[in-house]
Formats: structure tokens, sequence, C-alpha cells
């Protein structure tokens, strides 16, 4: 399946993405505190942290420690959380990535197997406006492949800021829209959770851009600016053949929207309300055009139903 986070500018996943370089240097000789590499300059939270190199042999175990406690909600499982962070090998004085630079705050789903396992287990618990300080093992990291500038059998160190926290709804939910144009898919209306059902006409697909509420609730209207946390299923209108679904993968997926790169799929979902179910029928020259992507064939019209679930 092609998976739509392949459909950003740059994917952020943490699992997936070789790391950004930085020249920001950080002093070697800073003293740690409890076993941790120093935060030398920055150590506000909001501000950009610069980290001293870790001394002597880094711990086998996951370490957190709060920097700064925040009084917000506790982060759980499931929870859509944003936030900044700092990374850097414990022997280094570089960072081998930062979201701080890009000005553009991180988006994952807490527990979901979004990004590497010391990130899932050290910020469960934390609270929204904290600052915390991860060391994470190899083992919790990227193991012995490494990635990108990151060596095998690595221990990383992180500076996560958290910034906002949502709780994630099972199912859109929503008063039902009537479905009567006989020349569109059908979608289905269950809330309970599972991959609604869409079914496709025999008639040739619409040539401009389909965006109809299935289920409209009453929330907050979707910017571009905004991230969205959404359950959807792709398919192909010729054949009705699955291309992607994250029913399918059991977790959510969180996207920036101006990061999306399929037009008809962000022009889709801008102005819908959160909590709604939205049909979205692509025509090919807001989708990929004539050209193939893996299992969509060029010049597809592409359906999508899509739960959208909360905004970041």
């Amino acid at each position: 399946m092609r998976r739509l986070a392949g459909l950003l500018v740059v994917p952020l996943l943490l699992l997936s993405t070789a790391a950004c370089g930085s020249d920001d240097k950080a002093s070697d000789s800073a003293s740690s505190k409890n076993g941790m590499p120093a935060i030398t300059a920055g150590a506000k939270f909001g501000e950009k942290p610069t980290l001293a190199k870790g001394k002597g042999d880094p711990p086998k175990e996951l370490k957190t420690e709060v920097i700064s406690e925040g009084d917000g909600a506790k982060l759980k499982n499931g929870d859509a959380i944003q936030v900044n962070y700092l990374g850097q090998s414990w022997d280094s004085t570089k960072p081998f990535d930062n979201s701080f630079d890009r000005k553009q705050p991180f988006d994952l789903t807490l527990g979901a197997g979004m990004v590497i396992q010391g990130w899932d287990k050290g910020l469960v618990g934390q609270k929204v406006g904290s600052r915390v300080q991860m060391v994470i093992p190899p083992a919790l990291g990227y193991g012995d492949q490494g990635q990108g500038d990151i060596k095998p059998n690595a221990t990383l160190v992180f500076v996560v800021d958290v910034l906002k926290a949502t709780q994630i709804p099972a199912s859109a939910k929503g008063s039902e829209v009537a479905q009567d144009n006989i020349d569109l898919p059908k979608v289905g209306t269950k809330t309970d959770g599972k991959a609604p059902t869409v079914t496709i006409p025999k008639s040739d697909p619409p040539k401009k851009l389909v965006s109809n509420y299935i289920l409209e609730s009453d929330g907050a209207v979707i910017k571009e600016s905004d991230s969205v946390v959404v359950n959807y299923v792709g398919l192909v209108w010729k054949g009705g053949k699955q291309f992607d679904s994250t029913y399918a993968q059991g977790k959510t997926q969180t996207f920036p929207l101006a990061q999306i790169t399929l037009k008809g799929l962000k022009d889709g979902l801008i102005d819908k309300k959160v909590g709604s179910r939205v049909l979205l029928v692509i025509p090919p020259d807001q989708a990929f055009g004539d050209k193939a992507q893996q299992s969509i064939p060029a010049k597809s019209t592409l359906i999508f139903a899509v739960d959208i679930l909360a905004k970041m």
C-alpha cells in the first residue's frame, strides 16, 4: 500500500526520515546533571537548547528528567501531541536534528509506533507545557542500524517541549448528511471505529473535486495552517482497489495540511469541521496526474473516506 505519509513535502516521522544535520556546537566541558548531558544555553521552555557532550559511559536504560514542569494534562497513549525537540548523540557536540530551526513543531500520536520507542515510553505521563530531557539507549532508538547521521548503537539525547495534546476519539460523529447523488460513492455511517464501507458506482467519475460531508459535526473549522489527526481509507475509482488505510495499520495519522502535496486532499479538507466524516473524490489533475504511483495507475481518480478526528 502507498502510505499517505509519503504525500508530505517533508515527512517528519522519526522512524522514517534521515536526520537533519546542524552546525550548532555544544560545549563538551559542562558538567552533567543527574547523569545527563547539561543544557548549556537555551534552558527555558520554548528556547532552542544547546547540549553538552555526555560524560563517561551512557546509561543502559531509558532516563527521563523534567527540566521544567507544565501545568497541563498528563500525556496518555493515544493522545495526539505537538512538540518541539532537539536531538543529539551522547558522544557528540553536534545536534543531528531539531524542530526549532524548522519553525515547524512535530505532530505525532503517542504510543502509535510513529516514533522510536524511547519517545513513546519517555513522554507518557509528562504534562503539557513541560520541558523534558530523555536519554535513550540504542534498543529504544535506532539500534544497530543507525539512521542518517546517527551511528549504529548510538545512545540518543533529546530535549522535548510538550506544546499541545488532544484526546483522539475512535470515530467521527455527527449528523448524517443525505447521499442522494447516485453518481458518487456511498460511504458507510457506522461510528464503531472500524473502516467505513465505500461503494463505488459504475458511472464515470466526476471531473471536478468532490468534498462532501457524510457525518457533519459541529467542531472547529479546519484551516490550511492546522495539523489534522485523521483515520481514512483510500481507493482507486476504477476497479475499486484500496491503496491505503489507517484502519489496516491500526493507528491514526497526523498531517500538517500545509505540507500535503496532493492538492485535492488538502483542498478537500480545508474548511471542513473537526469530528466530521468526509467523502473526497479527487480527479487526476488534483491527484497524481499522468504519473503512476506504486499501486495507483496513471490518470487515476482517487476516493477517500476521511474521519477528521482532531486538529492541532
